[in-house]
């Protein structure tokens, strides 16, 4: 006699993606936070290398529960084009953002101390121009040489590549089998994008990454320049709405341009590859 197995309930997923996110959020931030008021001595790889596994250990704590999407743009893209559960999304984000607020406010308690002091050293003004410097700790701010279509520019062609690879290594069909790999495959891929392209935008690739933390400071006394970034206009919605359109971007050119030519692909409708909307992890 077989038992059928047990499907996680909406809730369970949803905690699974708030923690998975918190995770991510809380190694990413917790070693700029090191860099820039502790006096760690971290370059552009390894902080890179610390957010990608973050994001590798995120998935391995939550795939087999919630898919690990940990990102809207990614849960967008799949509910277009993996048929994830449309029902499902709005609670998906709500627990990602929520999830990278409460990581990035943990971050900021325990270096609290350490902010004060910063602060009072530099004779800084929190909400001041020059308090991006430490708002930058939890968010994306763009490069001042760029304006803020080449930042929209940037955030939807790396998070095309981001949600394209995804897909690549999450489909059976395409290759080997990466199994257990695909996690690390992820977070190498997201340090290599971090070390190439993070000078320019900061690579937020996600919208609960970004504005979750943006709400974060917002609230602790950096005020509205959490969202301009100093700019004329709010800022913060680059790094919301260029994920999710470079996401959607992606997954469209992998299924259009790759999956459907692999000799083993399925009718599109069919197609095995994250079909219920999950990183395949084992």
């Amino acid at each position: 006699m077989t038992t059928a197995l047990q499907q996680p309930s909406l809730s369970g997923q949803c905690i699974a993606e708030f923690l998975g996110t918190a995770l991510l959020i809380f190694f990413g931030t917790g070693c700029v936070a090191a860099l820039k008021v502790a006096g760690a001595s971290f370059g552009l790889w390894e902080i890179s290398i610390i957010w990608g596994v973050g994001v590798s250990m995120a998935i391995y704590l939550t795939a087999g529960v919630s898919g690990a999407h940990l990102n809207p743009a990614v849960s967008i893209a799949l509910c277009l084009f993996a048929d994830f559960e449309k029902r499902k999304l709005p609670f998906y984000i709500l627990a990602q953002v929520a999830g990278a607020f409460c990581a990035a406010l943990l971050v900021y308690t325990l270096y609290s101390n350490l902010f004060f002091d910063f602060e009072q050293a530099h004779q800084m003004i929190r909400g001041s121009q020059a308090s991006l410097e430490l708002a930058s700790v939890f968010s994306t701010f763009p490069n001042p040489a760029l304006s803020t279509a080449q930042a929209f520019l940037v955030e939807v062609v790396i998070t095309a590549i981001l949600m394209g690879v995804i897909m690549a290594l999450t489909d059976d069909n395409n290759g080997l089998p990466r199994g257990a790999m695909a996690p690390l495959l992820i977070g190498l891929l997201i340090a290599v994008i971090g070390s190439s392209m993070g000078p320019l935008t900061g690579f937020a690739m996600n919208p609960a990454r970004d504005f979750g933390p943006k709400l974060m400071t917002f609230v602790t006394g950096w005020g509205e320049i959490s969202f301009t970034g100093g700019r004329d206009i709010p800022y913060f919605l680059v790094p919301i709405f260029a994920p999710i359109l470079g996401a959607c971007l992606g997954a469209a050119a992998y299924r259009g341009l790759i999956a459907r030519h692999l000799p083993n692909a399925a009718p599109a409708p069919e197609a095995e590859q994250a079909a219920d909307g999950k990183i395949k992890v084992s």
